[in-house]
């Protein structure tokens, strides 16, 4: 009719729909933070089926029943957790009896930089506040506290383990299930085989350059006579999977006992020899080789890491970039419209004309 009006459909003004996003991004994130001490090892529990889920293809593939794969896969991350944590038990029961041993050469130390703080004009009052406190048991304290940070990153087992068995026990039916949602939705298959390609990757170069690194700085460290080499060593193979900053992490404690041990200068060639090795092969080498694995950038890397680390400790900044990669393929690879994101957010390896842009409609790095 003539007189009909034609009323245009309502629609919610895309400011809004934003500023929704953004308060819903809020609440999930403070939930996250609230409930960090389950979800952690949720996720690293996911993390250990993800990278162990070949195991199991490798066993059906040669006639092996799904019980075996299961338990092929299970045993090989038992022997792996079991080992770095006895490892690191031993050695830093061995560091807690060799520290007492140093209160003399603390003493001097101490005495030096009062000496050094008076000649610079500091009052004795300000010096003695600043030193008053510190001792051979507050130094042994704080390394056990930075220690013991790493150490509760694995010994929750049971936790992590249980999980781990009922994810890997769902994992023997995963190919099925996949190829039904790859028929249905192969949008949502193609983030999900995103991610898990992804996380795999980064998980191998990060545990090859790992084992680099630690057998380097573990023999430098032995030829330059600090103690515990062997300790030193599976500190930077832990702090290796910390991106950006795991090198730093990784020297302090060796460094601060070489001061101990053998005065400024030692501690100096380890600070030279560690920037040497760790800065060459973790910040030049790997970033490559991590990149061109994960598809994001530097950029977003160390942003990862700020934030998982903020959002679930120690445990998130191990996790940083496989967490990071399960996010993207849950908000950006699981829709088409959305994966033009991966190329400002990528590592810049795959340009807008390769083949493999052309060609599939998954982001770059889809095939990790």
């Amino acid at each position: 009719m003539a007189g009909d009006r034609v009323v245009a459909p309502w629609s919610i003004p895309r400011g809004l729909i934003v500023l929704l996003a953004g308060a819903g991004a809020v609440v999930v994130v403070v939930g996250i933070r609230a409930f960090a001490g389950v979800l952690g090892p949720v996720f690293l529990a996911l993390m250990l089926t993800v990278a162990v889920q070949p195991v199991q293809g490798w066993v059906r593939r040669r006639g092996g029943p799904a019980w075996l794969g299961l338990l092929a896969a299970l045993s090989t991350v038992v022997v792996v957790l079991v080992a770095l944590v006895a490892a690191l038990l031993f050695s830093v029961a061995q560091l807690g009896s060799e520290l007492p041993h140093y209160a003399d050469e603390l003493g001097e130390l101490l005495d030096g930089a009062r000496e050094l703080l008076a000649a610079a004009g500091i009052s004795q009052d300000r010096i003695h506040a600043a030193f008053s406190d510190i001792d051979v048991g507050t130094v042994v304290s704080a390394v056990d506290g930075v220690l013991g940070g790493l150490l509760g990153v694995l010994t929750d087992l049971v936790f992590v383990l249980a999980l781990l068995m009922f994810m890997a026990f769902d994992g023997m039916t995963i190919g099925p299930r996949m190829a039904v949602v790859a028929r249905m939705r192969p949008d949502i298959a193609v983030a999900f085989g995103t991610f898990v390609d992804g996380t795999r990757s980064y998980l191998v170069v990060s545990t090859i350059f790992g084992f680099i690194v630690a057998v380097f700085d573990g023999a430098a460290l032995w030829l330059l006579g600090v103690p515990l080499p062997v300790l030193w060593a599976l500190i930077s193979f832990i702090t290796n999977y910390i991106p950006n900053i795991g090198f730093v992490i990784g020297v302090i404690p060796p460094a601060a006992l070489a001061l101990l041990e053998g005065g400024p200068t030692l501690m100096l060639w380890v600070l030279v020899v560690y920037s040497v090795i760790n800065v060459v092969i973790q910040s030049i080498i790997q970033p490559k080789f991590v990149g061109d694995a994960v598809g994001l950038s530097v950029t977003v890397t160390f942003l990862s890491l700020v934030f998982w680390g903020w959002v679930l400790g120690a445990l998130g900044a191990l996790l940083a970039v496989p967490l990071t990669l399960l996010v993207k393929a849950l908000l950006l690879d699981i829709d088409p419209t959305t994966r033009w994101v991966d190329v400002l957010i990528g590592s810049g390896g795959r340009g807008p004309d390769s083949p493999e842009t052309d060609e599939a409609p998954g982001p770059a790095g889809a095939e990790g």
